[in-house]
Parts: structure tokens; C-alpha cells; sequence
């Protein structure tokens, strides 16, 4: 496969692998959320914390996702086989 085949295939497994994670972290965030902390809150005021989940498991997948990303990249070298994404559109520089 080329570059712009493997970075193809990279974004769609990363997408991926960013879903996946913010469910997990979805799930794993609202199911503590009810053991732990709506019990002692006042029904009026316990549907306030599914939003507050939701928006912690976006910046928790967010974290992870970008710690992956960089423990990727270190390990396997990701411009040898990856085309860049945003490619600069003024020449080089010359000394």
C-alpha cells in the first residue's frame, strides 16, 4: 500500500478507535456517576449530571485519544509511511 492509502486506513481506524473510547468513557463515567454521587443528591437537581457526564467523557476520550496518538507515532515512525494530512502551500525556505 502507498502513503495516501495508509493514511486512509489510519483515519478510519483511528475514528474508530476515538468512538470507542468515548463510549467506554461514556458508560464508565455515568454508571459511576450513579453508584456514587446521585444517590446523595436531590432528585430535582441529579439530572443535571448526564450532561456534566457526557461532556467529561468527550474531554476524557480527547485525553486519551491524543496520548495514543503521540505513543503511535513515537513508536512506529508515522512519516515514513503516512502522507501529511495538511500539506504547506508556500515553497520551502532557502538559506
Amino acid at each position: 500500500m502507498n502513503k495516501k492509502a495508509n493514511t486512509i486506513v489510519f483515519m478510519l481506524v483511528a475514528t474508530l478507535f476515538n468512538v470507542i473510547i468515548t463510549v467506554a468513557c461514556f458508560v464508565l463515567l455515568l454508571v459511576l456517576y450513579g453508584r456514587l454521587l446521585a444517590p446523595l443528591l436531590p432528585q430535582e437537581t441529579a439530572a443535571i449530571g448526564l450532561p456534566i457526564v457526557f461532556i467529561a467523557a468527550i474531554v476524557l476520550s480527547f485525553v486519551i485519544y491524543r496520548y495514543a496518538l503521540k505513543l503511535f507515532t513515537k513508536r512506529f515512525e508515522a512519516e515514513k509511511y503516512f502522507d501529511p494530512l495538511i500539506k504547506s502551500r508556500r515553497p520551502p525556505k532557502r538559506d
